[in-house]
């Protein structure tokens, strides 16, 4: 595994963990979908949505949206300049919308149902092993 994999997957068990505090429920992780007999369409990190408390009530004003979260990590000690959200362009938003639709239409849950596309971005001191992260909702116009 190289060092980039081993970064991104560190990042996303930082996001998972980020998420949980925040009250949201992991209900899939790289969740993907290959086009008929071709290659892999893409990939959406983490598809969470606001837990429930013992009242039945969601936690946050989010209510039930379910959330399709891309995760973007680097290392500060290499890209001080750069922010992990920059690695999300336009063929990527199109990409992961397109995988949040399908994932939604597997579950059977209708497209016109509350969803969005939020972004994890990490930036981790690989020295201090200490991570920086910022939630952005909703970066992506349905």
């Amino acid at each position: 595994m190289n060092d980039s994999k081993r970064l991104g997957d560190y990042g996303e068990r930082i996001a998972c963990c980020y998420l949980e505090k925040k009250g949201y429920k992991i209900l899939d992780k790289n969740y993907s979908r290959k086009w008929q007999g071709g290659p892999q369409k893409g990939e959406v990190d983490i598809i969470a949505r606001p837990r429930r408390n013992i009242s039945g009530i969601f936690s946050g004003a989010k209510g039930d949206t379910i959330h399709f979260i891309e995760v973007k990590t680097l290392s500060s000690n290499k890209n001080r300049d750069f922010l992990p959200e920059d690695k999300v362009n336009f063929r990527k938003q199109k990409q992961i919308l397109k995988i949040a639709q399908d994932w939604l239409t597997e579950k059977k849950i209708s497209l016109e149902s509350k969803w969005q596309i939020d972004i994890v971005s990490i930036k981790v001191d690989l020295n201090t092993q200490k991570a920086k992260v910022h939630f952005l909702e909703n970066v992506v116009s349905l």
